[in-house]
């Protein structure tokens, strides 16, 4: 037998099902929709105090709103790994309805059915939270002593959605700490979005723009008076979407395909009346390398382009913004750096078929160490983001347990072991 059949044997003879499935059951029962991170920031504290963490802190990143953190040092000298992941889930609205009647009425309530565990928060993300601190217990419990040390954090605030809130207020807190020393740099960094334990090095950006087109009401007899918005936007579209066209037929990226953009929403209308005012809303993906300020401008000028009455206005806002003031950036590290592989080949040990490489369909959170602070990151954890936020959200048990194994062996073969 070779050593690394010998730590994925000595792994799996160790792993104690039960007790990780409950760990992971027990975060869903945490209701954590965003803005209240607290509850659960508690329970995963609770846990990593049993795993005699050092360093365990949990401080506010908004009132009320914790972040929590500690560190298992390493037995010897090794590098340092970090495993992140965000507490807050979305809302609840209407999964009680959908699922009335039956064991998966209760959102929080983490049925297990057809060997998978279903409720808001399964995938995105506690099946990867609680499967990173299942893999440190496990390490424990097969008696394997890390070289380096391997640090735990999870932060709130990452979820769009509830008003006021989604703009990564957690993480900006964490990265601060960071940067100010408080908290040790980690070498490499696994943020734990759901990817069916697929491992992506490269994420897309985005950002939205909402756009008020403005002209003038007029009574509908006299539509000579007015400034028609609404024609105006018929305009506007045309050309955003030939712009999209335009910018997916310059590149197209490995992992994460071609950049676009999405025209998501259209309110406006007058009563009996010349349309005054009309909104429109867009999404814009982009690839990474793409400058956000650039393709916002490209954006703008679009839009002027299209209008050609200069008494029909233009503004432009933009909600989202993320780790830049506009929204968040894409990243990428080097697909072929040897932690990558190292990991994608513990995730092929854990399960057959798993493991392999691509790139994150969504953005969230790993600019802030890859852009940021130049710390390579990539996503991995168990979960199908496909049915996330909705109302079909579940892991499959098998998938979850096979994350616990891939996730301590990386830790082993990352941070090195000792006798």
């Amino acid at each position: 037998m070779t050593a690394e059949n010998d730590l994925f044997a000595r792994l799996r003879a160790a792993l104690d099902r039960d007790a990780a499935i409950d760990l992971f059951r027990g975060a869903i029962r945490h209701d954590s929709i965003t803005g209240n991170e607290a509850n659960v920031a508690a329970y995963l504290a609770e846990a990593m105090r049993t795993l005699n963490l050092s360093a365990l802190q949990t401080a506010d990143f908004l009132p009320g709103r914790p972040n929590v953190w500690g560190k298992r040092v390493g037995a010897g000298r090794g590098p340092h790994l970090l495993f992140i992941g965000h507490t807050d889930v979305v809302h609840v609205d209407g999964w009680r309805e959908n699922w009335v009647g039956t064991e998966r009425e209760d959102p929080f309530g983490a049925a297990i059915v057809d060997g998978a565990v279903w409720g808001r928060g399964a995938g995105d993300l506690k099946a990867g939270i609680t499967s990173s601190l299942a893999a440190l217990a496990l390490l424990d419990a097969a008696g394997i002593k890390l070289a380096g040390d391997v640090s735990f954090a999870f932060v709130g605030d990452e979820e769009s959605g509830q008003p006021g809130t989604g703009v990564s207020a957690g993480i900006k807190d964490y990265v601060t700490r960071i940067e100010t020393g408080e908290i040790e740099r980690p070498d490499f960094v696994v943020y734990v979005e759901p990817t069916q334990l697929a491992v992506y090095p490269a994420q897309i950006g985005f950002f939205i723009t909402d756009i008020t087109i403005t002209g003038r009401s007029a009574y509908f007899g006299v539509p000579e008076l007015g400034k028609d918005a609404l024609r105006a936007s018929h305009g506007v579209m045309s050309a955003l979407w030939k712009h999209s066209d335009e910018i997916s037929a310059r590149a197209e990226h490995a992992l994460v395909g071609r950049s676009f953009l999405l025209i998501t929403g259209l309110a406006g209308g007058g009563y009996i009346a010349v349309p005054e005012k009309c909104e429109l809303s867009l999404i814009r993906k982009l690839l990474p390398g793409e400058s956000l300020d650039q393709a916002a401008a490209e954006i703008e000028a679009t839009v002027r382009g299209a209008i050609d009455d200069p008494e029909i206005t233009v503004a432009f806002s933009y909600p989202a913004g993320r780790d830049h003031a506009l929204g968040g950036t894409a990243a990428e590290i080097d697909a072929d750096r040897p932690e990558v592989a190292m990991l994608s080949e513990a995730i092929s040990g854990a399960l057959a078929g798993r493991g392999n490489i691509a790139g994150a369909p969504f953005w969230s959170e790993s600019p802030f160490f890859v852009n940021r602070l130049g710390i390579p990151a990539v996503y991995c954890a168990p979960g199908d983001i496909r049915n996330c936020h909705t109302y079909n959200e579940h892991v499959e048990i098998e998938e979850f347990l096979a994350g616990v194994v891939g996730f301590a062996a990386f830790m082993a073969r990352f941070c090195g072991t000792v006798e």
